[in-house]
């Protein structure tokens, strides 16, 4: 089993880098307890996905269970204070103050549980002028720096979707803040309070670029070597609609590049690093390109030090040899997903189980977390869970 088998993890409900953290703390092996919300959620109309309460297409849930509690009932705040004084972590999802009006704040579970790791998902922080100012992905990117560098010359900049904020500097830097204070509190016997903010966590992936700017490294956007502005980094269509990416940033990747694709032209040499000349070269690599399909030049460069690979949607990366050599997806009551992440040679990490519908593990999970028969009739009666 994972690394983490033996930590016992509450999650309160949330959406985005909250589910995230929890998905890879259970898939290192923690047992996970998500605490869903006990009223009906009101969606958008027309809404498909439910965030919520997704089903076995909530990848994010995968490896949890699930108890629906009512936490605007004393009861309901007694029944997850008994759980949270036997874990080992909290994930909490909502905005600054929330699990203080609850009656659920890090004062409360620490005086209940000293070696309680108390992590926090926010986008802005626990403190600050905009600590309480509702946000998503977009907004905390946008005012770490690091989206303005995302895009093309003239243009603005793209959302990513929400890789950059929820995930990666969100539930990713929870996770290790998590991870972190686990491993304290084995010494020390004593837990803390986990402040993640995604502003911090995209400005912290954006740490080489903060120091190439410093340097007057850094151009604008979409004029560098890496963000698509050289002809040697970027994307290129085939004469099929597909694309390849193509990253040859070094100069022996680079030449075996022009080597393969039987490009003469003395000018990709001697004008490789000038900025003014990419433009140029670009065009004369995507008519080249677009000489023949995808698949043709795949199997030209695909593998070499070309540092060339077809770029493939959620459909055919599963399919790729080099993913399914290695096990990268999973398929998991019918929904391919991404396998646990990343390897470990001894303690290996697996998905224990699919994801839950919302409550469906209130009677097992209950039961395994000390609650007696008697005690979970009770709070069904009484509609706490």
């Amino acid at each position: 089993m994972g690394p983490l088998q033996g930590v016992k993890i509450v999650e309160f409900a949330g959406i985005g880098p909250g589910p995230l953290c929890g998905m890879m703390l259970a898939d290192m092996g923690a047992e996970v307890l998500r605490i869903d919300r006990k009223v009906p959620i009101q969606h958008y109309a027309g809404q498909k996905f439910d965030s919520y309460n997704p089903g076995r297409y909530g990848v994010l849930n995968r490896g949890k269970r699930s108890v629906t509690v009512q936490l605007k009932s004393p009861d309901g705040i007694a029944a997850a204070l008994r759980l949270v004084a036997q874990a080992d972590a909290v994930i909490d999802p909502f905005r600054p103050g929330v699990m203080e009006k609850l009656g659920l704040g890090p004062d409360v579970c620490l005086a209940r549980n000293p070696k309680l790791v108390f992590g926090r998902m926010t986008g802005f922080g626990q403190t600050g002028p905009l600590a309480q100012a509702a946000g998503h992905d977009l907004n905390y990117i946008g005012i770490s720096g690091a989206l303005h560098i995302i895009g093309r010359p003239g243009e603005k900049p793209i959302p990513p979707i929400n890789y950059v904020g929820d995930y990666g500097g969100g539930a990713c830097m929870l996770a290790l803040g998590i991870a972190c204070g686990l491993f304290e509190a084995r010494g020390s016997g004593r837990g803390q309070v986990i402040d993640a903010a995604m502003t911090e966590g995209s400005a912290i992936l954006a740490a080489m670029m903060y120091g190439m700017y410093a340097q007057g490294a850094w151009q604008p956007k979409g004029k560098n070597r890496i963000d698509g502005g050289a002809h040697f980094y970027d994307l290129y269509e085939c004469s099929d609609g597909q694309y390849l990416t193509v990253a040859c940033a070094e100069p022996q990747f680079y030449e075996l590049l022009l080597e393969k694709m039987e490009l003469i032209d003395p000018e990709f040499r001697t004008d490789r690093m000038n900025p003014e000349r990419w433009p140029m070269l670009k065009a004369r690599l995507e008519a080249h390109f677009k000489t023949k399909t995808r698949a043709e030049w795949c199997a030209v460069l695909e593998g070499t030090d070309a540092c060339v690979t077809p770029m493939l949607d959620f459909a055919d990366a599963p399919r790729h040899p080099h993913n399914v050599a290695r096990n990268a997806f999973i398929n998991l009551d019918g929904v391919v997903q991404p396998a646990p992440a990343p390897r470990f040679s001894r303690t290996v990490p697996e998905v224990s189980r699919r994801p839950p519908e919302a409550g469906e593990n209130n009677q097992d999970a209950l039961s395994d977390w000390g609650f007696s028969a008697l005690e979970i009739d009770a709070l069904r009666a009484e509609n706490i869970i």
